[in-house]
């Protein structure tokens, strides 16, 4: 039998298989990257288990566990842990702090299934500790530099031309700005400052000491930034891109009309797709009403109104262009132009997309 473990780092660096035996509320609240939730108890059971322990101690608490998880809901949860066993001979599994509960499934595993299977030492309590250590540790160890640029410039292109950049809007899930939302949910915030450490653990151990960053505001979306990473931010040095107004106004039309109405399309069908696209795109632009003001907003949304109705029965997305560069150079553009100004001392180079990841990747070998 393969014993026990405590060696996070190999587990998160290899992608092993996990079985997280948690119930699933508390799954829900965070987990990792691919684990499978195949629980010992289900909420209801492990709320009277809880309440048991709380009144009764522990003894009476693992009592009544088996009494409720017994017969063929017991059976069946054990042919599930079996057949993750059988598909998955190298993973492990765990529960909250790898006690009671992973013991017991690691136990009828091998008294039902004839399966031996390990678990990990300190679940899940003990993994997450580890991945909050990861990216302290790459804050105090590693250097980092932001790519800052008006709304539209490629940022993210950048970033994706780096062996050594930090996604945090895809880890987030959501573009950063106002109109961000993607047409899939966002991830919790324990699971996206999880996915963003497993993501700094790898790098580093690839040999990466400097990392790439869009610079970003707390939020993205739903997802706040760990705390100790956006007070760097406020002192990292930057790199500035630039772009010019058609060029933006053509990258923003694709990620936001054409890919943001594809996304939904694919999701919901061509009708109830779009007509969710649009219901997004509107209220985005509501969302800013009052910082654009009563009648800016209505300009706007009447151009927008039409670029969609030529969209929906035309397939064309040229009217959008109008909305779009008016929202730029009305409102995004003066917003960037001053936070270009407080943070001009930390600027270290200026230039469009290539120029400025040759100078990125330079520095990381400097």
């Amino acid at each position: 039998m393969r014993d026990n473990t405590s060696d996070y780092r190999q587990l998160f660096l290899d992608d092993v298989p996990m079985m997280d035996a948690r119930a699933p509320v508390e799954f829900a609240k965070g987990a990792f990257p691919g684990v499978i939730n195949l629980p010992l108890m289900d909420d209801g059971e492990r709320q009277k288990v809880g309440t048991c322990y709380k009144q009764h101690g522990q003894q009476a608490a693992i009592e009544l566990g088996h009494r409720l998880v017994s017969g063929e809901l017991k059976a069946q949860r054990i042919e599930a842990w079996a057949a993750f066993a059988k598909a998955n001979p190298e993973g492990y599994l765990y529960c909250f702090r790898g006690g009671l509960r992973s013991q017991i499934v690691q136990q009828w595993l091998k008294s039902e299934a004839g399966i031996d299977y390990p678990r990990v030492i300190g679940g899940y309590k003990a993994m997450r500790s580890f991945l909050i250590d990861t990216t302290e540790q790459a804050l105090a160890q590693c250097r980092f530099i932001l790519v800052g640029g008006m709304t539209g410039t490629g940022k993210t292109e950048v970033l994706a031309q780096l062996g050594n950049s930090l996604d945090l809007e895809g880890h987030a899930n959501h573009r950063g700005s106002s109109f961000g939302k993607r047409a899939t949910a966002q991830p919790g915030q324990i699971d996206f400052e999880n996915a963003l450490a497993i993501d700094i653990l790898k790098k580093r151990a690839a040999g990466q000491e400097q990392f790439v960053l869009e610079d970003e505001s707390r939020i993205i979306g739903k997802c706040a930034l760990p705390l100790e990473l956006h007070q760097g931010m406020q002192h990292f040095p930057l790199v500035w891109l630039e772009d010019s107004l058609a060029g933006r106004v053509e990258r923003i039309l694709k990620d936001y009309v054409i890919d943001l109405s594809a996304e939904f399309i694919a999701l919901q069908g061509p009708e109830e797709g779009f007509k969710a696209f649009a219901e997004r795109l509107q209220q985005s632009l509501a969302n800013i009403l009052k910082r654009l003001g009563g009648e800016r907003y209505q300009r706007l949304a009447a151009i927008m109104q039409q670029a969609l109705q030529e969209q929906q029965e035309h397939g064309v997305v040229d009217l959008h262009r109008a909305w779009i560069e008016a929202l730029l150079v009305e409102y995004y553009d003066p917003m960037y132009a001053f936070q270009r100004e407080n943070k001009a001392g930390r600027i270290e180079f200026v230039g469009e997309q290539a120029a400025v990841v040759e100078f990125l990747r330079q520095r990381a070998q400097a």
